[in-house]
């Protein structure tokens, strides 16, 4: 049997074609080697429909340096380009299009909107969602904080911590207002009165879709924001489970905890201990979210087509309810080394490799 073919594709970070995850793709490549699964590294930009053939990103284990080469359409594509503001973005939805027929291991997920909707669906997850509306008007901003004091109002689409502010009331037609810009720049706290703070958020919007969304209190003793970012992917048995769970915690004065914005990783365990002290509650809050992990993902595949893997972030109030933030589908990895988790920084790289050569296994099988 011919040795199957894993095309990563991706998007250049600029036009001097950057990769933002060239070391992960190295080690795609080489435990998809040890595994016998071919794989090379693609953007749309390399691919020509007259060639039908793609000029290829090969990555060699043994010399460790990179070529290129022309190759033959992969069996199976593992898609991890991130929304941009690029005529290369404009070039993927060519791409997706034209090519849709091929066998994609991940199709892509809606906006951060419509992902909250479709959970708001199944009477189960309710619970676990704050309460979140779209910003169509100032009327919704202040219809949320009738009903809470704090606030976030952040992006539908997007990742990384941009453009993402925190609105909490703090006296009579008084707020605070802090965050950070499309450019993760810090926002320093500032008080804002009733009478400005309209005017504001729709210049924070400028026409732009984003979301309302009800705050959840997650400011440590050290007065430093923290959640959880949980990864979830299928295997090599084409089965859904958690590869880990890690505790992040915001730099000194941001809103988020993204580590692309200066946050720290930490272990979830660690973490917890500081924020629920009751041992047993500590380990059914962290069952409890390794379930609801699973069920969303599958859910959200029933939902939507094929996905192969899915980042939550996850807040937990000082009572242990969990709540779904966001959810990620093209997550990074580099939280589970940060923590020295070599197990799940491990699965994590090869987990998407495993379920390739499953699917390959399943297509095989239908031949």
């Amino acid at each position: 049997m011919p040795t199957p073919v894993l095309g990563i594709m991706t998007l250049y970070l600029n036009d001097k074609k950057q990769l933002e995850e060239r070391p992960i793709y190295e080690r795609m490549i080489t435990e998809g080697q040890k595994l016998d699964l071919e794989a090379f590294v693609f953007t749309p930009a390399d691919v020509s429909s007259s060639k039908k053939a793609i000029y290829a990103m090969v990555f060699d284990p043994v010399t460790k340096k990179w070529s290129r080469k022309w190759r033959s359409f992969p069996d199976m594509i593992f898609d991890r380009c991130r929304i941009q503001r690029s005529v290369r973005f404009e070039q993927l939805k060519k791409f997706r299009a034209k090519y849709g027929h091929l066998n994609f291991l991940n199709r892509p997920l809606s906006d951060k909107w419509t992902i909250y909707q479709s959970l708001r669906k199944k009477a189960a997850f309710k619970p676990h969602l704050p309460e979140t509306l779209l910003f169509n008007s100032l009327s919704d901003v202040y219809q949320l904080l009738k009903k809470n004091r704090l606030i976030y109002i952040k992006p539908a689409q997007g990742t990384g911590g941009r453009g993402i502010l925190r609105v909490e009331k703090v006296g009579a037609k008084l707020y605070m207002i802090q965050g950070r810009n499309l450019q993760r720049k810090i926002i320093s706290p500032r008080k804002m009165h009733e009478s400005s703070l309209g005017p504001y958020l729709l210049n924070w919007r400028k026409g732009n879709s984003f979301l309302v969304q009800q705050g959840i209190r997650l400011v440590l003793p050290n007065g430093r924001v923290h959640d959880y970012r949980m990864l979830v992917q299928k295997s090599g048995s084409g089965k859904w489970s958690v590869t880990g769970c890690a505790g992040r915690v915001g730099a000194a004065r941001s809103v988020t905890s993204n580590l692309h914005g200066g946050g720290q990783a930490v272990a979830m365990s660690t973490l917890l201990k500081q924020w629920i002290k009751d041992e047993k509650k500590q380990e059914e809050i962290k069952k409890k979210a390794e379930q609801l992990g699973v069920e969303i993902a599958e859910y959200l595949e029933s939902q939507y087509s094929a996905l192969c893997e899915l980042a939550l972030d996850l807040a937990i109030n000082k009572s242990g309810q969990i709540y779904v933030l966001e959810v990620n589908p093209k997550p990074s990895r580099e939280v589970f080394s940060q923590i020295g988790d070599t197990d799940a920084y491990h699965n994590a790289i090869i987990r998407p490799l495993e379920y390739a050569l499953w699917v390959y296994q399943q297509k095989d099988k239908e031949k």
